[in-house]
């Protein structure tokens, strides 16, 4: 099982083997660590805390399965996980998502399913599903220059910095933040900027020059001015009042 909440491994194991999990493995390792912890155990099984990698953990999951196609991932929701961050698990090809809200005894029930080998999918999230007339796209895999616009995007670039930096046009800037935020489930650029670093596409020590055109807003002379006008309205208020 994956999860940070490192002081319960010794807990869970225990309800784990109660259910009839065999050899149970807990780890908190990520990216290239979990990939290492899976070719070295092969498990059977992969359970994944659905907040392991937060609003991405959908994408971290296809990024998983792009390198374990045959790998069993259960996806565990022991938290206040969305039904419809749920439902993009299992587009992006999460074999199982099961879920605590539902109640200790469906719990249950979806994690001896899911120990037998079966697939579970909570009711609420396949309602989810099954109302939809067509599918979403899972995600797909960002590309080396998708990466490099998460990066300026974190760094404070605006689109047409972007475009310019990159030499490409402002429309394809906007293309590629279409399939970025679609991909990583992100509605904005303060969720890009934590989906990013939860991901470890950008680290808050990077560096990148700012555009050759920066220019702060507001403008220097126009805060001196407002500035300006502020003392001579303080100076006037304490003429009238003896100050």
């Amino acid at each position: 099982m994956v999860s940070r909440m490192v002081n319960l491994f010794p807990y869970w194991k225990s309800k784990a083997e109660e259910l009839g999990f065999k050899d149970v493995c807990f780890t908190d390792r990520e990216k290239d660590g979990l990939n290492t912890v899976i070719r070295n155990f092969k498990p059977c099984i992969l359970l994944m805390d659905c907040v392991f990698y937060r609003q991405s953990t959908p994408y971290m999951m296809k990024v998983l399965l792009d390198e374990f196609p045959n790998l069993n991932i259960a996806a565990v929701n022991m938290h206040d996980y969305s039904d419809e961050l749920a439902m993009s698990l299992i587009i992006n090809g999460v074999n199982s998502y099961v879920n605590k809200p539902d109640g200790m005894e469906e719990f249950m029930r979806g994690m001896k399913t899911v120990r037998e080998g079966k697939k579970y999918i909570s009711k609420s999230v396949q309602e989810r599903i099954d109302m939809r007339d067509e599918y979403p796209l899972p995600a797909n895999i960002l590309t080396k220059r998708q990466n490099e616009v998460v990066l300026l995007i974190c760094c404070g670039y605006r689109e047409d910095e972007i475009a310019g930096n990159m030499h490409i046009s402002k429309r394809t800037v906007n293309n590629h933040k279409l399939e970025i935020y679609r991909s990583l489930n992100v509605r904005n650029t303060i969720e890009l900027f934590n989906a990013a670093h939860n991901i470890g596409l950008y680290d808050f020590t990077e560096n990148v020059a700012a555009p050759k055109d920066f220019t702060v807003t507001p403008l220097p002379n126009k805060i001196n001015n407002e500035k300006l006008k502020m003392k001579k309205k303080i100076k006037a208020t304490n003429n009238v009042y003896g100050g």
